[in-house]
């Protein structure tokens, strides 16, 4: 953490991300142990976002959930990026095209400085069965995914380095092991355009995902598509990586 963070700010934004992360309401005595702090402390962090309408307390429940006032900027935020109904037409042609999930995300650095990937943009039909199906605004860590090692792979200062002093946690047998072998991973894929998560979160589910670059070269997106791995391991395979690379490409190309 940097020398002149303001330590209630921090903790308060920290709250909020644990609150989109689990994804319901939650009560002070679960937030305060998962957080590592004082019931206290927690109550007094909610008030006061509580009073901004940054959170909202459930009075039946006695628990807590995000409130109107983030919705209200992040409606904000995504009218001033813009570029997600600009991209909506390429994501919408490629789901068409395989009746696979696509995702479109890109990289955050967070409160604990781990990078993740965030979701912007997903068409899905609804029928596709997937154990692992996040929604749009949720985050998920870069290295084992393949949205997220493209975000690695091609983002600018990048610092790997903080995956050896946190390592890396092994979800599947095919989860990366080690930094080394994510560099390696992630040289490859500048190399070949492309990345692949075969089961390395979750087994069953395997993603090809491809980088939106700018006219400098460096990722402000990945886009991804994602399905059973009987599907996507099926005698298209190729044909699915060109047509993720190719959409890719066409993104890039108009932003």
């Amino acid at each position: 953490m940097a020398m002149d963070t303001i330590q209630s700010v921090d903790r308060a934004l920290k709250l909020l991300i644990y609150l989109c992360r689990e994804g319901k309401e939650c009560g002070i005595t679960q937030i305060a142990e998962d957080m590592g702090e004082y019931k206290s402390t927690i109550f007094r962090t909610l008030v006061t976002l509580e009073a901004r309408g940054f959170v909202k307390k459930n009075s039946d429940t006695e628990r807590y959930w995000l409130g109107e006032r983030l919705f209200t900027l992040g409606k904000a935020v995504e009218v001033k990026m813009g570029f997600t109904e600009l991209i909506r037409p390429y994501a919408h042609r490629l789901h068409e095209t395989y009746h696979e999930v696509v995702n479109v995300s890109i990289l955050e650095r967070n409160l604990d400085d781990v990078y993740r990937s965030v979701i912007i943009l997903k068409e899905d039909s609804g029928r596709q069965i997937l154990t692992v199906n996040p929604p749009v605004g949720s985050s998920s860590q870069c290295y084992n995914s393949a949205v997220g090692k493209c975000l690695l792979a091609f983002s600018e200062d990048i610092d790997l380095d903080i995956y050896r002093e946190k390592g890396l946690k092994r979800y599947t047998a095919n989860t990366i092991p080690s930094v080394d072998a994510l560099y390696a991973e992630l040289e490859k894929i500048r190399t070949e355009g492309y990345a692949m998560d075969q089961e390395e979160l979750e087994l069953g589910l395997t993603c090809i995902g491809a980088p939106i670059l700018n006219q400098w070269g460096f990722a402000v997106a990945a886009i991804s598509l994602s399905g059973p791995t009987s599907r996507m391991l099926s005698s298209d395979l190729y044909t699915r990586i060109n047509a993720v690379r190719k959409i890719a490409q066409e993104i890039s190309s108009i932003i």
